[in-house]
């Protein structure tokens, strides 16, 4: 069985790609459990799959993930609104930049130290409900662990 290049998780029976797209759809539903955690979500994914961070390369999801672990889905939902707010058009400067600096600084982590990834939280495929969100912050604090999240 061929293991994710960038997480290590079995590609079999369903890549990393097909899952995060399965639970994107699960998110886009709006619907609890899947549709409040859809950043703590795709920060994990994105730390763990590092070919497809952001140019802030993962400050902005570390901190999401390090607020989830702190304060749970309402700081999330804090940060997320003031990020949104700093992008507006409207907004003269940069105020997301005050989020995304109070990330703690990225280091390399080998691929197989992920002790959970989607796989896990997918259990057989379909993101069950039961459980979701102990799965998920589980998932999160993997992700942070081995971005140095924890230092």
């Amino acid at each position: 069985m061929t293991p994710c290049p960038e997480c290590d998780a079995p590609m079999e029976p369903r890549s990393c790609d097909e899952l995060f797209h399965a639970l994107l759809a699960l998110d886009h539903s709006r619907q609890a459990p899947w549709g409040p955690l859809h950043a703590v979500s795709v920060s994990c994914f994105l730390l763990q799959h590092p070919s497809r961070l952001p140019a802030d390369h993962g400050a902005m999801a570390r901190t999401l993930l390090r607020a989830y672990l702190e304060g749970g889905l309402d700081e999330v939902n804090r940060l997320v609104a003031h990020a949104r707010r700093g992008n507006s058009h409207r907004v003269q400067g940069d105020r997301a930049r005050a989020v995304r600096d109070a990330a703690v600084p990225h280091r390399d982590a080998p691929r197989s130290c992920f002790s959970v990834t989607i796989q896990d939280v997918a259990v057989d495929g379909t993101f069950p409900a039961a459980q979701f969100t102990r799965r998920v912050k589980a998932w999160a604090a993997a992700a942070v662990d081995a971005s140095g999240g924890n230092t």
